[in-house]
């Protein structure tokens, strides 16, 4: 007998992740610490569009934190939809969170106590972006 070979199709390779929003995910993730985990204890997921846009996460429930491309491991407490480059803007100060939302340009789904947690978290990082 002969074994039947499959012709696999080649899986698409994820594109490499960079740019802005990549940029700015690294240097989050550089300033995560177990104290701010604690503090946090959420999971955020962003629904980004735009140039560079996609589905990332942050994740603030696991040791040490964790951030990244794609889906998280858990559920995540809060969905944030913008652009790319509200969220850039954001994330360093440019554009207050609650500006964003209240303009239409940010829509936040889940807990919004958690939404609220993460804007004291970017003040406090913006001092690294």
């Amino acid at each position: 007998a002969v074994p039947e070979f499959k012709e696999e199709k080649p899986q698409p390779q994820p594109k490499p992740r960079s740019g802005a929003v990549e940029k700015t995910f690294r240097i989050v993730k550089d300033s995560l610490s177990d104290d701010i985990v604690k503090a946090t204890q959420a999971i955020y997921l962003f629904e980004l569009s735009g140039e560079d846009g996609g589905t990332w996460f942050l994740d603030l429930k696991s040791k040490g934190g964790n951030v990244g491309y794609g889906e998280p491991s858990e559920q995540a407490d809060v969905v944030m939809s913008m652009s790319t480059d509200d969220f850039v803007k954001m994330f360093s100060g440019k554009l207050k969170p609650t500006m964003a939302f209240m303009s239409g340009k940010l829509k936040i789904k889940g807990n919004m106590a958690l939404a609220i947690k993460l804007e004291k978290l970017m003040n406090q990082m913006n001092a690294r972006l």
